[in-house]
């Protein structure tokens, strides 16, 4: 029913026809509580909207109607307080079903919207507080979470609210209980109070693999650039449930657990996991059958290391995969697994899916797939210069300076000379590289830090890594540049084993040896370290420049 009201056709004959005739129709003020979840309760009150479980035996179940109620007693909550459109309100909330509640409740308000990973420090707190002036914080009732929020406080002055749930604390508001305090009405602000497309709803604090992060920004049509994910690259059923496995802290959210989900009609299934054991995600999804899931490789590499045989996975209808890239050894195993595709799709905070393996072809293990209808996409040189097919350069969006399609962030927070950088020309610069094939499908070769230059040659970890995975003692790993005195760099291999095997000199040069046979010798790793586990962000990404530091400090 939405979906008609966006766009001028919902289905396409081939990836050609999606490719040349996808348009989104931007209200001219669009809401996405007030235009989404709202007009999904007035449409069909008792459609499901959210399914949330957790380990301890919890489940909730909501309709548009509940999500439409309870953010309207959210928001009359959160304008009690004093906050207005334009100020920022930090969420520490995990996968809590308070999370979707929360978010409706301040897009509806016109407040801007951060979401925060429950693994920051005080010190992460403190920065994010005064880089941004939040100005209400809340955070889901546990010692680590709310402890290090307090620590920080003495040093976040614009901080005026903190707010917990699911339990009580000394100096903090008790959402639960000023919710049933609250009118469930809660119209929908004109005139100045009222929202529009081009202000800020949503900044997210981009993971910080280097350097300080960064405050991405979007305007509020952000949410309907995602029905490209939900709809054509998720591939989400209306009425059905989708899976997408992540917290509330990250983009990945954002890209499968509310947007373009909700827009589409689809009820998102949230597992409210205490941490990823592959067994026990296995368990939930046969029990609630999602007919649509999503989740990083590294989730899929964990679970192929199970008996898939005693799980019945027929109910999943598509599964996608993003957040890093796919090894196509983990592509092939899950196919051989459970009969499913495992379709990849590229993007970052800064965006939606800008590529992926849409319906209309056939996807290529390991590639990226191709780009989405809403974006321009090129490979370009140093000089701005397309490459042509083979051609290694950055993967860039191109034209944004003519049209800045949905979706797509709109500023730096607070740093006009950055934002000047990246997006005052004609090309977004995503600082990947990647290279294209004759056929058009887009290979990613790393990020621009990440890629080693050994004796002349440019060696991209991704392939390495690959080639790597295809071994049976191996399950994870990361490929990095280490000094060398007469190379310059040289590839470095940080190995998790799987289990069975242990770390030997002679496995050492078996797995040299099969990189040599994989791909071309040159770019076998000359250095391999056996670890137990490999440095991530609190978002899971590979922190490769925690290896590189390791290495460069001997």
């Amino acid at each position: 029913m939405l979906l008609q009201k966006f766009l001028d056709r919902t289905a396409f004959d081939s990836y050609e026809d999606f490719k040349q005739n996808f348009k989104i129709n931007i209200p001219e003020s669009f809401n996405f509580g007030f235009d989404v979840v709202d007009a999904w309760a007035a449409h069909d009150p008792e459609k499901r909207a959210l399914v949330w479980c957790d380990d301890h035996g919890a489940e909730r179940v909501f309709t548009f109607q509940d999500i439409k109620e309870l953010s309207n007693r959210a928001a009359n909550f959160f304008a009690g307080l004093g906050i207005k459109k334009g100020d920022r309100v930090i969420l520490f909330l995990g996968r809590r079903w308070q999370y979707w509640v929360c978010a409706v409740a301040l897009h509806k308000l016109g407040a801007i919207l951060i979401p925060a990973s429950t693994q920051l420090t005080a010190k992460d707190i403190k920065y994010r507080s005064n880089a941004a002036g939040i100005k209400a914080i809340v955070a889901m009732d546990d010692p680590y979470v709310t402890g290090q929020i307090e620590l920080a406080m003495p040093e976040a002055p614009t901080v005026e609210h903190r707010i917990i749930v699911g339990g009580r604390r000394e100096g903090w508001l008790h959402l639960d209980s000023e919710l049933s305090r609250q009118s469930g009405v809660f119209e929908r602000p004109t005139g100045a109070a009222a929202t529009r497309n081009e202000e800020i709803f949503l900044t997210y604090f981009t993971s910080g693999t280097t350097g300080m992060p960064k405050m991405v920004a979007h305007d509020h049509t952000h949410p309907l650039g995602h029905i490209i994910t939900a709809k054509y690259w998720q591939r989400v059923i209306d009425g059905q449930l989708h899976l997408t496995v992540s917290d509330s802290g990250w983009a990945k959210f954002g890209w499968g657990k509310i947007y373009g989900q909700w827009i589409a009609g689809a009820a998102v299934f949230a597992y409210d996991m205490d941490k990823f054991v592959p067994a026990r995600l296995l368990e939930k999804m046969v029990q609630y059958k999602p007919a649509t899931f999503c989740a990083p490789p590294t989730m899929f590499r964990f679970m192929i290391q199970e008996d898939l045989s005693g799980y019945d996975l027929s109910f999943i209808k598509h599964c996608s995969t993003a957040g890093e890239p796919l090894n196509p050894e983990v592509y092939n195993k899950w196919k051989a697994l459970t009969g499913l595709k495992l379709c990849e799709g590229f993007g970052q905070s800064e965006s939606p899916v800008l590529l992926a393996n849409f319906d209309g072809f056939t996807p290529r293990p390991g590639s990226m797939g191709k780009p989405s209808p809403l974006y321009n996409i090129d490979i370009v040189d140093e000089n701005g210069i397309s490459c042509g097919a083979g051609e290694e350069g950055e993967l860039v969006v191109r034209d944004i300076d003519k049209y800045m399609p949905p979706g797509l962030f709109v500023e730096l927070y607070n740093d006009p000379a950055a934002t000047r950088r990246v997006l005052g020309g004609q090309l977004y610069r995503t600082g990947d590289i990647a290279w294209r094939d004759s056929k058009g499908y887009y290979w990613f070769v790393g990020r621009a830090d990440d890629v080693i230059k050994c004796s002349g040659y440019r060696i991209g970890p991704f392939e390495v890594e690959s080639a790597l995975m295809e071994h049976p003692a191996v399950v994870e790993c990361a490929i990095t540049a280490a000094p060398d005195p007469i190379r310059g760099q040289v590839v470095k291999a940080s190995i998790v084993l799987a289990k069975g095997f242990a770390g030997s000199d002679a496995l050492v040069k078996e797995l040299q040896s099969h990189v040599k046979k994989a791909t071309a010798p040159y770019k076998y790793p000359r250095i391999v370290e056996f670890v137990t586990e490999l440095p991530k962000t609190t978002s899971g990404k590979i922190r490769r420049v925690e290896i590189r530091e390791q290495s460069q400090q001997g």
